[in-house]
């Protein structure tokens, strides 16, 4: 009997929608948004293309769908990391949230770091950068006031922060090593600690201001005069770099020299604290060898002690047989 194959069933209009989205994000992880096509998404999802345009109007449709879905699951991961109480573990949690979307999210984390198509609106990865350091501005500020520093430069270090993490995991979507939690311990450690030393009025070296000042555009026409004042002005600003160039230089030497200084101090320290554990020890067997000593002499005494005592018991026994006692039965006879 020929068996007669079941109807496929037919996906409802929601169903279909959401069977593009995730097509659609895997061609646009893959391809980008300039190298899909919905010709492309139409075959992969076996429909024809007017069913594309139906639900989303065309591909920038489904691809700012597909960007805004991104953007949203990332912040809610972000934001959730930000509710923690202390400033560490934010930091720590919100750099593990963005390399687990990376690691979690591939996909997604690919189509938010391209280059973003005008179709993506406000989705690109750099309004996303935007709002994620918006959130975290709210916490450096809050520290900044209570480490002294200016709470009005906290923007612009939410940037530098948003973005070293970002960008670190941009790098580690490709290579996944070291794993999530070490990269993040690291990210952590430079931007933690370098927070904690951090010093509240920044300024370049003499060397790198005194190159800026050089950068500095000359006057259109200057004069033999003018120009013989800069010459003079150069030569000095030369000499003081020099200067401060010999004073760093000597400075440094200097620690190097104290740091030689203390670890030569802290070997003898080690050295003499070895020497004087192996007297210790030393002083402890010896001990140890006397008590030993002291404890064999003792049980060769006592066996002494103990084998005069059994041979006085023996010679008593002895004696006790040779000499029977008056009472026996030769006096009783004899009577």
């Amino acid at each position: 009997m020929r068996t007669v194959s079941e109807p496929r069933r037919r996906m409802s209009g929601k169903e279909r929608r959401e069977q593009l989205i995730q097509i659609s994000r895997s061609l646009f992880a893959e391809k980008g948004f300039d190298g899909t096509s919905v010709e492309e998404i139409a075959a992969s999802a076996n429909v024809s293309k007017p069913v594309v345009y139906e639900h989303f109007g065309g591909k920038e449709g489904v691809y700012a769908v597909v960007v805004d879905r991104e953007m949203q699951k990332l912040l809610a991961m972000v934001t959730e990391a930000l509710s923690a109480s202390h400033s560490l573990i934010k930091l720590e949690r919100a750099a593990l949230a963005l390399l687990a979307y990376v690691e979690e999210n591939s996909e997604g984390f690919r189509i938010l770091v391209r280059d973003s198509h005008a179709a993506s609106g406000t989705g690109t990865f750099a309004s996303l950068i935007n709002d994620i350091a918006s959130q975290v501005e709210d916490v450096m500020a809050d520290e900044f006031v209570g480490r002294g520093y200016d709470p009005k430069l906290a923007p612009m270090y939410a940037q530098m922060l948003v973005g070293m993490v970002a960008l670190t995991g941009q790098w580690w979507l490709d290579v996944r090593t070291p794993p999530r939690e070490e990269v993040a311990a690291h990210l952590v450690n430079l931007a933690w600690n370098g927070l904690v030393g951090l010093d509240p009025r920044p300024r370049l070296t003499a060397s790198s201001r005194g190159m800026e000042q050089r950068r500095a555009p000359l006057p259109s026409h200057p004069t033999d005069r003018e120009l013989r004042e800069m010459g003079k002005a150069r030569e000095r600003e030369l000499k003081e770099q020099e200067k401060v160039r010999e004073r760093e230089f000597k400075e440094q030497e200097k620690i190097r020299q104290r740091e030689q200084r203390e670890a030569e101090k802290l070997a003898k320290e080690q050295e003499k604290a070895r020497e004087r554990e192996l007297r210790e020890q030393e002083r402890l067997f010896k001990e140890q060898e006397k008590i030993r000593e002291r404890e064999l002499k003792e049980q060769e005494k006592i066996r002494q002690r103990e084998a005069k005592t059994a041979d006085r018991e023996t010679a008593r026994q002895a004696k006790i047989s040779g000499h029977p006692d008056e009472t026996g039965p030769e006096h009783e006879s004899s009577g």
